[in-house]
């Protein structure tokens, strides 16, 4: 016989617990009581969790009230908790380990300079400059931020010129974009360690990482079978793209998500 989920309350277990309907069975926690929890063998679907928006709140708010109660519990029982360490000596397992793989990766990089030596080409001109300048491809990124020059504005009251060269401008948003990387962190101090559990810095790295992309595409522009006002446009139109149906996917599987974790969680440690 299946319990439905107005009989099923986590005051004592889903096992060998009292599952009256009652609504003043109190659960371990302060007293307060427990919010519906759906059998185990019984999957909501999306619209049955979107009718039950009061109870996954409810059901949120006690699993973070568990939480705190157990690490209060835990510290006020004993000033040290013992736990069980796992771990093999450095001499001779790691370093054994350690060596094995170093030998094979540099056992591979000389067996491919034997095979495949590199081509070595024409010694340079210093009296003729190349007709593509390009740095390393993980620097293409920086080098298209000097390639902005046609954001640049130019200012009426200056007679229509420019406040700053275009050089000096692409320099600035080097500085703009490296500075918003680096404040990043100390913006988002949460502690979700999966894009679903957050999904605006989800959308943020989407964002930033298209992004590095085409913005290295527009480096190498010359090279590029695009028209180059038509790259110039996907360069910011991508990675906002992008970002939106990250950030909607996400928000979508987010209630889903956290309605399975704290299942999962009542599940496995049931209420006091």
């Amino acid at each position: 016989m299946r319990r439905t989920d107005d009989s099923l309350r986590t005051d004592g277990g889903a096992e060998g617990g009292d599952t009256s309907g009652g609504d003043s069975s109190p659960a371990g926690d302060g007293g307060l009581p427990t919010g519906p929890v759906p059998p185990d063998d019984e999957t909501p679907t999306w619209s049955e969790r979107k009718a039950r928006k009061t109870g996954l709140a409810r059901l949120t708010y006690e699993y973070f009230e568990r939480s705190r109660y157990e690490d209060q519990t835990v510290r006020q029982s004993s000033d040290y908790v013992e736990r069980d360490v796992l771990a093999f000596p450095t001499w001779p397992h790691e370093t054994v380990r350690n060596l094995s793989i170093a030998s094979f990766f540099v056992g591979m990089i000389l067996f491919l300079s034997a095979t495949m030596p590199p081509h070595i080409g024409a010694p340079a001109n210093p009296s003729q400059t190349p007709a593509i300048i390009l740095p390393d491809w993980y620097l293409y990124w920086s080098f298209g931020l000097l390639k902005l020059n046609p954001l640049n504005p130019e200012v009426a009251i200056l007679g229509g010129q420019k406040i700053m060269a275009d050089r000096t401008y692409g320099v600035l948003a080097n500085g703009v974009v490296v500075g918003f990387i680096a404040i990043v962190p100390f913006l988002n101090k949460g502690s979700a360690r999966r894009p679903v559990e957050e999904p605006f810095w989800a959308a943020v790295g989407v964002f930033g990482v298209v992004f590095a992309l085409t913005i290295s595409l527009l480096a190498i522009k010359n090279l590029m079978p695009l028209d180059v006002n038509l790259l110039f446009d996907l360069t910011f139109l991508l990675p906002i793209v992008f970002g939106t149906i990250t950030y909607a996917v996400l928000k979508t599987m987010k209630e889903g998500y956290m309605y399975n974790l704290n299942r999962r969680y009542y599940r496995l440690r049931p209420p006091k």
